[in-house]
């Protein structure tokens, strides 16, 4: 899907891809993964996470502020995108 960017993690990062790019950003080392999007709402992820020993849990993740601090302006980088889906493949 041509709006979609993708969420993942690899235990030690969290990826968001969008439009050819990639934002990686530290995560906790006992995340397991991301189960399932809640809301998607301009930059701003409620995501449903997986963290070792404990039960699923609803984790928030704000990427205006990590936008900026890449020098990305966000509203230019996140305008277009209309979801976000998670994907381990």
């Amino acid at each position: 899907m041509e709006n979609e960017a993708v969420l993942t993690s690899d235990r030690r990062f969290t990826s968001f891809k969008y439009g050819g790019r990639t934002i990686r950003f530290a995560t906790s080392h006992t995340l397991e993964e991301y189960k399932r999007i809640i809301k998607w709402d301009h930059g701003y992820i409620e995501v449903i996470a997986k963290y070792e020993g404990l039960e699923e849990e609803e984790e928030y993740i704000d990427l205006i502020p990590i936008l900026e601090n890449l020098y990305i302006d966000p509203d230019v980088f996140l305008k277009d995108i209309k979801k976000v889906r998670i994907s381990y493949d």
